[in-house]
């Protein structure tokens, strides 16, 4: 009988170690499994805030284009910078403020089509503004002067400027 109730109670130790191992394993998992459904969420949400992000991107850089702000756009732009068809692109910093007006006042000017321009979002990660010419201002039934803006590791930048009659 004392054997048995030795074997018993070495029994039921090892049952008992085998219980917590397996409510141990149990709860790795579910910690897993929710670090992963954060984690999963978490992936979600550049694409929910991708366009408050723009939003708050456009502001500055309107702001910005419409202030002159040469410095402030050039820090805001992507380099090389693509131009109109024929036109060479703008291949950095130094470039672009000597080219300043060529991008803002070219074409389109800028400044004035920004007051009230809005944004065009053509993916997640690319909005577009388009603008007249600056001959015809009030002519916003056409307005072939595209503002590219895309989404990068570093944020949103101005990415290009078209021509989309060209």
């Amino acid at each position: 009988m004392i054997k048995e109730t030795v074997k018993a109670s070495k029994l039921n130790s090892f049952v008992s170690i085998g219980a917590c191992r397996a409510v141990a394993e149990r709860r790795r998992v579910i910690r897993a499994q929710t670090w992963l459904a954060g984690f999963l969420i978490l992936l979600s949400f550049p694409n929910a805030f991708a366009e408050s992000d723009f939003s708050a991107f456009w502001q500055k850089f309107k702001s910005a284009v419409i202030a002159g702000d040469k410095a402030t756009i050039a820090e805001m732009t992507k380099f090389p910078l693509p131009m109109p068809y024929e036109v060479k692109a703008v291949k950095n910093k130094e470039e672009f403020l000597r080219r300043y007006n060529e991008i803002f006042k070219g074409e389109a000017n800028a400044a004035q089509c920004f007051v009230s321009a809005k944004p065009r979002k053509e993916s997640a990660g690319r909005y577009e503004i388009y603008c007249p010419f600056k001959d015809t201002p009030d002519d916003r039934e056409n307005a072939p002067i595209r503002f590219i803006f895309e989404s990068s590791k570093s944020g949103w930048k101005f990415t290009g400027l078209d021509n989309v009659n060209e």
